[in-house]
């Protein structure tokens, strides 16, 4: 069987392997139509109807075109359908569907030559007469090489999600500059947080504690605002926000600059937790030493990774499980909070990527039934995706340790807003067992588990954890464009977790107005920042 193509285009010739006879010829009406434009209607017909366009060819030639007769039309219909087959129309349909199943199962030849676009592909068919078999291989090798094409786009756009994703933004790093400045220039600036009449609150069991870990100044503006907003004491409400080093002074200039009051902030360092040494805390030795982490989490992350058997979801996760932010020691000071806060009974633990719009705190009044941690399950809910979270979502179960210790089918839980008993903490290993499976993951050089703080959390907690309704805590605004925004009005806390960070350009629009409205665009340092602009 032979396709061939006349040069004028304008006709199309299928005949049998021995050239002796025409199985079928079309004759297409001269009109101004573009050669792409009927290149791509022949394709549509030769690949997605073949049938119905042999079947048709197959009576415009026996002329019956104008027959009205039923029996007619079920032979225009198909051969099988309403009417009569005759035997051309049988071994034309049979030797079809035997090439079509022949080059479905093969592979396309290194040896073929496919055509670099659909124009050079219009040209060859001017002077070429293809057997049917070799067309359709170029049909579908063509096909295959756009369908490579498009996965490696996509690919290389995740890539760049994911490097936006990790970025400053221009903006908020000349915010934390600016603040900088202004805290070794002004004294207001410096001004003791909270005011020394006030220090005795920051361990009064009696207030609200909320406690969150930054490097972000604007984003730690936004959660302490929406909360002070939404409650409805914020009168009995201490921050206790913890950022690193260099950002220290840019924080505590914003929060002296523009105070939340009646509610009560106080912004520490880590470097002013003296026993957060290297001695006292495994995790910082480990982390800054292990080269292989390193690697891991700022190194080429394609170079190794087989494309070919992955899909772009599968390749988003493992992105994200790449953040830098993961061998952040910000990330890991959750793991530390009663030695943070010894006096302290009950805190809330916020990241700095949420937004409250309900008063939290109820969330006090939570019993616990003796856990240490009140979290959102994320195995169950209306969304398929975000909320299908288990224990094989994040650890690898071919591994012996994981395979003995762990349930796959266990349901996981979320870090964002979770309720800590700091009493009941203090009475457990939680602390040790998570240090341990750290330090076990490194030797087995990261193949248990990939992604973060969370996975060796959700071994160390095993047992401590008690769930709560899942409106205090809606997840998923950073890495689903598709989330219910009636959901959304209705949660206490959302959280956009994920690489789609709302002060990020890549940052979903219609999301971002419910962070953005507590954004203070009055500022004399976020209008110089041109935040968001």
């Amino acid at each position: 069987m032979q396709l061939h193509f006349s040069p004028s285009m304008r006709s199309v010739t299928i005949s049998s392997s021995n050239g002796f006879s025409d199985l079928m010829k079309i004759k297409v009406a001269a009109r101004h139509i573009s050669y792409r434009t009927l290149f791509h209607t022949i394709l549509i017909l030769a690949c997605l109807l073949p049938f119905l366009f042999i079947l048709t060819a197959l009576v415009t030639l026996e002329g019956v075109n104008k027959c009205s007769s039923f029996d007619c039309l079920g032979r225009r219909l198909g051969p099988r359908l309403l009417g009569r087959v005759d035997g051309s129309g049988q071994r034309l349909v049979k030797d079809l569907y035997k090439i079509l199943n022949q080059v479905n199962s093969e592979d396309i030849p290194d040896a073929i030559k496919l055509p670099k676009s659909y124009s050079q592909l219009v040209t060859e068919l001017k002077t070429k007469k293809y057997k049917a078999k070799e067309f359709a291989l170029i049909l579908k090798g063509m096909m295959e090489q756009s369908e490579k094409e498009l996965k490696e786009s996509k690919f290389a756009e995740l890539l760049n999600r994911h490097y936006a994703a990790s970025a400053v933004p221009k903006g908020i790093h000349c915010l934390a500059l600016r603040l900088t400045d202004e805290y070794s220039s002004n004294a207001r600036a410096r001004r003791q947080l909270p005011s020394p009449e006030l220090l005795h609150v920051l361990s009064d069991n009696s207030y609200y504690h909320f406690v969150f870990s930054s490097d972000n100044i604007l984003a730690a503006s936004v959660v302490v605002t929406s909360a002070v907003q939404s409650s409805t004491k914020p009168d009995r409400i201490v921050f206790h926000v913890i950022t690193d080093k260099k950002t220290y002074a840019g924080m505590h200039s914003w929060f002296a600059l523009n105070p939340v009051a009646p509610a009560i902030v106080e912004v520490k360092g880590v470097h002013q937790f003296d026993w957060l040494t290297r001695e006292n805390v495994p995790v910082l030795e480990a982390v800054e030493n292990h080269s292989g982490l390193w690697n891991y989490y700022h190194g080429n992350h394609v170079v190794g990774a087989s494309l070919k058997n992955t899909t772009p979801r599968k390749f988003a996760s493992r992105l994200q499980a790449r953040s830098p932010k993961y061998i952040s020691l910000l990330n890991h000071l959750r793991i530390y909070l009663p030695e943070l806060f010894p006096n302290l009974d009950k805190v809330v633990f916020l990241d700095d990527d949420v937004v409250i719009q309900r008063d939290l705190t109820p969330l006090w009044k939570i019993d616990l039934g003796g856990k240490v941690n009140g979290a959102v399950e994320t195995c169950k809910g209306e969304d398929d995706w975000v909320m299908s979270k288990r224990l094989k979502t994040y650890f690898n179960f071919s591994h012996p340790l994981i395979s003995k210790n762990l349930d796959p089918d266990e349901c996981a839980w979320a870090y964002g807003m979770n309720i800590f008993d700091l009493r009941a903490w203090r009475k457990t290993n939680i602390k040790d067992r998570y240090h341990t499976w750290l330090k076990e993951n490194l030797k087995s050089n990261l193949t248990m588990w990939k992604l973060g703080t969370l996975p060796p959390a959700l071994i160390a907690f095993k047992g401590y954890v008690q769930p709560i309704d899942s409106s205090w805590h809606m997840l998923g605004l950073g890495y689903q464009n598709n989330t219910n925004i009636e959901s959304i009005k209705k949660a206490a806390v959302i959280h956009y977790n994920g690489q789609a960070k709302p002060w990020l350009e890549i940052g979903f629009q219609h999301l971002r107005p419910f962070w953005t409205t507590y954004v203070n665009y009055s500022n004399d340092f976020i209008k110089g920042c041109h935040i968001l602009e």
